[in-house]
């Protein structure tokens, strides 16, 4: 036995066919017997909310299951989780990776891949921390290069003073780039948007509050972020 209980069930997204999804059965669920989450700095507490359902995640895929295809794109799915957002993408011809600092994020991605009879996804580590300073997982590459689209979905649960998200997503950014950030109106989005102004992001907010494919309510908001390279005056 892994150590944790989980459950599989067909999800509805909304504008795309649903997912069959392996998730945790609840937020009680902790295994770590070997230490990585500890070693990455993930508590007890935190350990199960990766694998667990959010109404963020689904209104994050719900938008790219509807966003026009862009050729030759590539989109990084940061803090994925369950990755809904990625899978629905991926199903959809993108060229998609999906990251997390989890160590268990990758297994249910690949069985959720799986469960739903598709090609293998790319996945990496992603631990927003700085590179130098960040521990490397000792199973999977890191998040190496730079993309056209930046995509997460409740990511903006902790203050992040040290600005390690805005950091990456800058690093990992094309000079001409989007962001989208699915938020449930946290708190500390005022203060993530300062710091992406610093990395030469635009905002613009597009209010999200309407009901779920499943029927629930949801209050919160796409943040929406662009970077235009500036052009070269010779």
């Amino acid at each position: 036995m892994p150590g944790y209980q989980t459950k599989q069930e067909r999800i509805a997204i909304q504008g795309a066919h649903s997912l069959v999804i392996r998730s945790l059965l609840d937020k009680q669920q902790y295994a770590d017997p070997l230490g990585e989450a500890e070693a990455m700095g993930i508590s007890s507490a935190a350990w199960p909310l990766f694998g667990l359902l959010w109404p963020s995640s689904m209104q994050l895929a719900a938008w790219m299951a509807d966003r026009p295809l862009v050729p030759q794109e590539r989109v990084l799915e940061v803090g994925c989780g369950l990755a809904l957002a990625s899978l629905v993408s991926h199903r959809r011809g993108v060229d998609v990776t999906a990251s997390d600092c989890h160590p268990l994020a990758s297994s249910f991605l690949i069985e959720n891949t799986g469960l739903n009879d598709l090609p293998p996804l790319t996945y990496r580590h992603g631990n927003w921390a700085d590179a130098a300073n960040a521990p490397v997982h000792d199973r999977h590459p890191i998040v190496q290069g730079r993309f056209d689209l930046i995509m997460g979905s409740d990511v903006l649960y902790e203050r992040d003073e040290s600005g390690h998200l805005s950091g990456f997503i800058a690093r990992h950014a094309q000079p001409t780039a989007e962001v989208l950030i699915v938020d449930p109106n946290r708190g500390n989005r005022s203060a993530f948007n300062k710091r992406m102004a610093t990395e030469g992001f635009v905002l613009e907010e597009i209010d999200l509050s309407q009901s779920l494919a499943s029927g629930q309510a949801y209050k919160g908001r796409l943040l929406r972020y662009l970077r235009v390279a500036t052009p070269v005056v010779n």
